[in-house]
């Protein structure tokens, strides 16, 4: 029988349509089907979003992207914005099932009439495959690749509704200018939101997935036009608009701006740079290395920035590096580009060189006319740069800047009447930081003059010597180790025998300065006497010093005594960092910049043991304590160490060798520094309320001439404080418990009974000293003393004013 039926022509006809549909189907599972992604993923989806950061007061200050996306939902998109990419893209998209079989059969015969010929054929892609291309398989150029495209795009409509498609479409397409999905491009293209374009704005928005490239606005203006155009007759023609409404959007300019606004606070650059490398250290660069990654994970950082005390700081420092280096020569163009044609504009930008110094801008030399360079901003606009105005002498040459300059240089301008004015940003440099005590965070960092001329940190990155601003380090192992503020350092000669091959080494006060002989610990401190600091360290000993520089994070020294002047290197941040340990009873860990990092949903996901403070943002008092969280910081020396070297080192402001912010008028610390040549000085000190440091120094170190802390750092700090504490209450040092005050003789140290400090005189005879328990200096008056032996009445004597009494009269000693 099934021979009989086998020898029919139309049943081996049937059986090999059978068998090659057989093959067929192995084939196509094997080739394509079978590892077809899941499309389920598509369901629980998140696009790539930028990290965006914020100062302490929730300013948005920088974001971190590769991809510039806002995520929205499918409510949030205006109709006419989805009518718009519908016509442009897929006007059936609502009737087919993620397939247009006549589009994609066009899509297969152009296909075919192209082969070989080196052009590529038109996509014929739904929206759904649109999605599919861009999230599940690559971007392939074969019929393999459209094949599987199209069974994905099937898969997806019976997983996902038009409405999350389209969703997934509009915040994942890119549409150039780094910008994918539709709300980055409308602040790309129009710095506007997507609420509030035209529909011309819709339109050209909507072309942007054939090639954003292809339809530039500068480059290919009319091209883009015309996209434009068909776009909104493709609108007229499905009913989405009127065409008195089209007409008048086609009457309309493309008008687009050249570069979006940044919608953060544009400051504090070398700040988020820093916060920048710590979140990379902490999530990863992309999602393979986290899904809370900094490019794409969409992280919320809070960070300690106050925008305010950056500004200040900024300012302060730029101020100081002005000062200092003049406008006596100039120091050459801030970089050199090659100009294609009249695009000068594009050749600045590309740079990303700008300035925010008062007044001056960074501009491009476009021509010279005579005895006028014809100059391009960044804006677009021109000036005109005269030869009277461009007469520094260029640097290493006699000649004037004039001459020097080229087509392409990129230099600083500042105006001048109608004309612009050549400047020259100076080559010296420095950091500034500033630092709350209480809890170690930064509160303001700038690591030179523009981070957009000078990427290197010098704040955190810069490793300098820190001069004499170590010594209240060193005298700090000294108090631990049993010596007081009134202890007697002889101020002389001080040499030490370094073996056969070193021979003798003999230290030297700063300039030579005469020894002054015996005198206290705390004027050592206030003069900066390096023959007395090195004398003490020699006799505390030099290993418990640099223990003490380790444990309050300063650095890793080797026990030798010139570490005891600074010789070491440090950064300026460390140094505040320490001085802020000093301010907090002896208590502190390292900086932090980030206060709490979010997910995109919002969860805190760093710090891990991070809890909200419930009840700290009550509207009204519940006669409750204030919520204080436990300090994690450890004990990294003494309190009571910590606040003598407070107490000493305000004498520093008062008659030492920062005497020039005495004028301050509010409890104050610090220390300057100044290293040998000198090619650093420094000032580091503070209040309560924050600690802030700055050093400045060329990055390749030369000497600076007659400059000194107390002349050039302590000056820039006093521009920043004298604004910084505007407002702020005037705390005193509070002091731990246990310190016992004692009045002394200034310049002895030795006790005093009978007399009170004059506290409006910075030199007055007689202080307050802060001494742990147990090692203040006995006091016994002459009277008391002959009263004892004669056995007379010593009524007189036990009558005196107590201290208790003074110090409650006059508001405490905190």
């Amino acid at each position: 029988m099934i021979r009989r039926w086998w020898g029919r022509w139309w049943v081996k006809g049937l059986a090999g349509i059978v068998a090659m549909a057989a093959v067929g189907l192995m084939l196509l599972w094997v080739l394509v089907i079978r590892d077809l992604p899941s499309v389920d993923q598509l369901r629980t989806y998140e696009p790539p979003l930028p990290t965006n950061v914020r100062g302490g007061d929730g300013v948005p200050i920088r974001t971190y992207a590769r991809e510039r996306r806002v995520q929205l939902a499918y409510a949030e998109y205006p109709p006419m914005l989805v009518n718009a990419f519908l016509a442009a893209e897929d006007r059936t998209f609502f009737e087919h099932h993620g397939v247009d079989y006549p589009g994609l059969a066009g899509a297969v015969i152009d296909y075919v009439t192209k082969i070989g010929t080196g052009r590529r054929a038109k996509g014929g892609s739904t929206i759904t495959q649109q999605v599919v291309k861009n999230l599940l398989i690559d971007n392939e150029y074969s019929p393999t690749r459209k094949l599987r495209e199209a069974i994905l795009a099937w898969r997806i409509e019976d997983t996902l509704t038009k409405e999350q498609i389209l969703e997934l479409y509009l915040n994942q397409i890119a549409l150039g200018r780094n910008a994918f999905g539709v709300e980055a491009a409308s602040h790309a293209y129009f710095d506007k939101e997507l609420k509030d374009l035209t529909l011309a704005q819709i339109a050209y928005l909507a072309i942007l997935p054939k090639g954003p490239s292809n339809y530039d606005p500068i480059r290919h203006t009319e091209r883009a036009l015309e996209r434009r155009d068909y776009v909104l007759r493709e609108m007229v023609r499905n009913g989405f608009v009127g065409a008195r409404q089209a007409a008048a959007a086609r009457a309309e300019p493309l008008g687009t701006v050249l570069r979006r606004t940044p919608t953060f606070v544009a400051m504090g650059g070398y700040f988020v740079e820093e916060v920048r490398r710590h979140l990379l250290a902490k999530f990863g660069e992309t999602a393979k290395a986290s899904p809370n990654s900094v490019y794409q994970g969409g992280l919320w950082v809070r960070t300690s920035l106050d925008t305010r005390l950056q500004a200040l700081a900024t300012q302060a420092l730029r101020d100081g590096l002005i000062r200092y280096a003049g406008q006596r020569s100039w120091n050459g163009p801030l970089r050199h580009v090659e100009i294609a044609g009249d695009d000068w504009q594009q050749a600045l930008l590309n740079t990303n060189i700008a300035l925010d110094y008062n007044d001056w801008r960074a501009a491009i030399v476009i021509e010279r006319d005579g005895d006028t360079w014809l100059l391009g901003f960044a804006n677009g606009r021109t000036g005109a740069l005269p030869r009277r105005a461009a007469q520094l002498p260029r640097q290493g040459s006699a000649g004037a800047a004039f001459a020097a300059i080229k087509p392409g240089d990129i230099i600083a301008v500042a105006p001048l009447g109608g004309d612009w004015a050549l400047r020259s940003i100076p080559r010296i440099s420095g950091g500034f930081v500033v630092e709350e005590p209480a809890t170690g965070r930064i509160l303001a960092m700038q690591g030179g003059f523009d981070d957009r001329l000078q990427a290197f940190n010098r704040a955190t990155q810069a490793m300098r010597q820190p001069g004499s601003t170590i010594k209240p380090i060193v005298y700090a192992a000294a108090l631990e180790n049993g010596m007081t503020p009134a202890s007697i350092i002889v101020d002389g000669p001080f040499c030490v025998y370094q073996g056969a091959r070193l021979g003798q080494k003999c230290f030297r006060n700063f300039a030579n300065m005469r020894a002054a002989g015996p005198q206290t610990m705390r004027w050592g401190i206030e003069q900066s006497r390096n023959l007395m600091t090195v004398r003490t360290a020699a006799q505390t000993g030099m290993p418990r010093v640099v223990d003490v520089m380790k444990r309050m994070g300063v650095g890793t020294y080797p026990p030798y005594l010139s570490f005891a002047l600074g010789a070491g290197e440090t950064t300026v941040a460390r140094m505040v960092n320490a001085y802020a340990m000093l301010a907090n009873w002896g208590r502190g860990d390292d900086p932090t910049l980030i206060d709490f990092v979010q997910d995109r949903h919002g969860k805190v996901i760093w710090p891990e043991n991070w809890r909200a403070c419930d009840g700290c943002n009550a509207r009204d008092w519940n006669g409750g304590a204030m919520p204080r969280p436990a300090s994690r910081m450890r004990q990294a020396i003494d309190a009571q160490t910590a606040y003598q070297m407070v107490h000493i080192t305000e004498g520093v402001i008062q008659r030492g060798t920062a005497t020039v912010l005495r004028d301050l008028d509010r409890p104050m610390f610090g220390k300057t520094g100044t290293t040998t040549g000198p090619t650093d000085v420094w000032f580091i000190g503070g209040t309560p309320q924050f600690i802030a440091g700055l050093y400045m120094g060329y990055d390749n170190p030369r000497k600076l001439g007659a400059a000194e802390g107390g002349t050039v750092a302590a000056p820039i700090f006093k521009q920043f404080a004298t604004k910084a504490y505007e407002g702020m209450e005037k705390l005193p040092f509070r002091a731990p418990p246990g310190m016992r005050m004692v009045r002394i003789d200034r310049r002895s140290g030795r006790p005093v009974f009978g007399a009170w400090p004059d506290t409006s005189d910075p030199k007055a005879a007689v202080i307050w000293e802060a001494f742990k328990a147990e090692t203040e200096p006995r006091r016994a008056s002459r009277r008391s003393t002959r009263a004892a032996t004669t056995g007379a009445p010593v009524a007189a004597a036990t009558q005196a004013p107590r201290d208790s009494d003074f110090l409650q009269r006059e508001g405490g000693i905190y």
